[in-house]
């Protein structure tokens, strides 16, 4: 236990972003649980994916900073699938989605 009060007493600037880019990427299935909840089926609103991308760039910001590999090469490989979806997202804008209708969260 001595560990975790140590590091939160040495908080710096990139462990704030490295926590930030965490509570960002881990809020994404409060949102795509709301959205689920509220359309009584399942969906991934695009904010899923938006806090998906930010998050995991912000983490991958603080990985890179610790210089810790086993966080980076996922984080990468995240943001690359994460930027991609919003490109469907909105190269498809305005067509029906096959699972999910018009009505996309």
């Amino acid at each position: 236990m001595g560990w975790f009060v140590e590091w939160f007493s040495t908080m710096d600037s990139m462990k704030a972003i490295g926590i930030l880019g965490q509570v960002l990427f881990g809020s994404r299935f409060f949102v795509q649980w709301a959205a689920s909840e509220r359309l009584q089926r399942s969906v991934i609103p695009v904010a899923f994916w938006y806090l998906s991308l930010i998050g995991g760039a912000l983490t991958l910001v603080y990985a890179i900073r610790i210089q810790e590999p086993v966080f980076m090469i996922p984080q990468l490989g995240g943001i690359l699938i994460y930027s991609r979806n919003l490109y469907f997202v909105y190269r498809d804008k305005g067509r029906e989605h096959p699972l999910m209708g018009p009505d996309r969260a």
